[in-house]
């Protein structure tokens, strides 16, 4: 061959090369996460049949740990059949924000998962990296129960070490099959759902011969059948059977589900705290015994370790060296507290809680030796003489000692104070909601600072102006009693007219 001809070839495949290295170079620099704002957000989402949506804000820390996971497992999906598009929106944007407050966008990020045009939003509840979200995406975009036609495909989609809930159909059709199959749309993000036509299949469980919903748990009796195909029915018996008769609260990361199952569940919860390395034999068995007594009777029941309790003893405002001990809280936020419990003598304790014998713990820090600064400290045991019974128009702050925005407000309620020491009518006052229990029905304590103004006469009223010495004393003036003169300081004051 020529040598004219031979460069010409060789010149040809360098330029095949570069074209192939520019094209892979060009799809390495494409983002694959869709960037949306207010002006195309509505109009895209109704374009797609399954779309995940991110809320973000560009100063946000966890989010910008999130991007290049996020980026990478919408690489990955946006080859799958049909491709699954991954977008985010920066509801940081102020122009952006009256759109995203539609998607209940409560911090960052937040993460949506938007079917049939948007008509359906789900939270995404899944890993936040690469591999746990292309996973998790998967599933939430095929069927949302899977069809099990045989021991392997069992072994296959049913996780042992996960809740699984299976819907077993003699004939997969009618008015129960369909109720079944909204409860699985429904409930799709949070378990993992199959149905088969024969429980000869499943791991675990007898043969049934009419339509049953079966849980697969990794715990106590392993599986529970329920018939009542009522979606209501069937979504409340999934929660109350997918937390154990005593959910353990430990170090161990396999435990965390149950443990946030069992704190946002609605009836009583129990919890017993010991020291799992040296009294934990002592006291397992009879707390196991005593919850079986009680489940179903409202009541849910926590065993937990020191260690891994300690925000729960700080919340409730108990001490470790108060171990054992034994809590109830109540559906009315009503706590009770046994310490130093025996083993013996907690089923005794249940009993007087049950028949109303007990009566409610209160959480107060102690009353201060000295309250001489120009704010007063409330603490629970004061708060009824110092606000209700005092006979003032009493200024108070609800605060927590580590927020900011109290930190800031602290100096203005010290000057509005010092405004008002000459006036015996007005008090100016502070409680710490982080270490005192408040009164339920009484105040509604959302966030911090939260400030109450209760007048002389007894009228309540929260303060929701600006948080300027001007404006607090001006409301404080507006909505005030003028206290009216005794008889004595009557007469006192017409001796020094004399």
């Amino acid at each position: 061959m020529a040598k004219s001809g031979v460069f010409v070839i060789v010149s040809a495949l360098l330029l095949l090369v570069v074209a192939v290295c520019g094209v892979v170079a060009a799809d390495e620099e494409k983002e694959h996460v869709l960037t949306l704002d207010h002006s195309n957000l509505t109009d895209t989402v109704s374009k797609h049949n399954f779309i995940v949506l991110e809320f973000y804000a560009p100063w946000c820390g966890h989010c910008k740990n999130l991007a290049p996971e996020y980026e990478k497992a919408a690489a990955e999906l946006s080859s799958h059949d049909p491709p699954i598009v991954l977008a985010k929106y920066d509801a940081n944007d102020e122009a952006n924000r009256e759109l995203a407050a539609q998607y209940d966008v409560q911090g960052f990020p937040t993460i949506k998962i938007l079917r049939d045009g948007g008509k359906k939003v789900q939270d995404y509840n899944g890993p936040r990296e690469a591999s746990g979200i292309v996973a998790y995406l998967k599933k939430q975009v095929g069927p949302a129960s899977a069809e099990i036609k045989s021991k392997e495909d069992a072994a296959n989609l049913i996780d042992e070490k996960n809740i699984f809930v299976v819907g077993i159909f003699p004939d997969p059709s009618g008015e129960k099959f369909e109720n079944y199959s909204t409860l699985a749309e429904k409930l799709r993000a949070e378990i993992d759902f199959a149905h088969t036509v024969d429980a000869k299949f499943l791991p675990r469980g007898g043969p049934v011969n009419k339509p049953t919903l079966r849980l697969l748990k990794p715990f106590d009796e392993l599986f529970v059948d329920f018939e009542d195909f009522q979606v209501d029915a069937m979504e409340k018996f999934i929660a109350e059977a997918s937390i154990p008769v005593v959910t353990t609260f430990d170090n161990d990361p396999t435990n965390h589900p149950y443990v946030s199952k069992f704190f946002s569940g609605t009836t009583a919860k129990v919890m017993l705290f010991v020291n799992f390395s040296t009294e934990l034999d002592a006291f397992k068995s009879k707390y196991h015994d005593v919850a079986v007594l009680y489940k179903g009777d409202g009541m849910s029941f926590l065993l937990g370790d020191l260690e891994a309790g300690e925000g729960a003893f700080e919340f409730f405002g108990l001490k470790p060296e108060q171990a054992p001990v034994v809590i109830i809280m109540d559906t009315d936020d009503q706590k009770y507290v046994k310490d130093h419990v025996e083993p013996d003598s907690i089923a005794a304790w249940l009993r007087d809680y049950k028949d109303g014998k007990l009566k409610p713990h209160v959480k107060s820090q102690p009353i201060p030796e000295t309250n001489d600064e120009p704010v007063k400290v409330v603490v629970r045991d004061t708060l009824q003489d110092m606000v209700f019974n005092s006979g003032k128009n009493v200024m108070l702050e609800f605060y927590a000692p580590w927020c900011g925005h109290c930190k800031n407000l602290a100096p203005i309620l010290d000057e509005v104070a010092v405004s008002f020491e000459s006036d015996p009518d007005v008090l100016i006052a502070k409680l710490d909601a982080t270490a005192n229990d408040i009164p339920q029905g009484e105040f509604d304590v959302q966030g911090f600072p939260t400030m109450y103004f209760r007048s002389a006469s007894g009228n309540l009223s929260q303060y929701d102006g600006e948080r300027t010495k001007e404006a607090i004393i001006e409301f404080i003036e507006k909505n005030r009693d003028k206290l009216v003169q005794s008889d004595s300081a009557k007469a006192d004051s017409a001796k020094d007219e004399l």
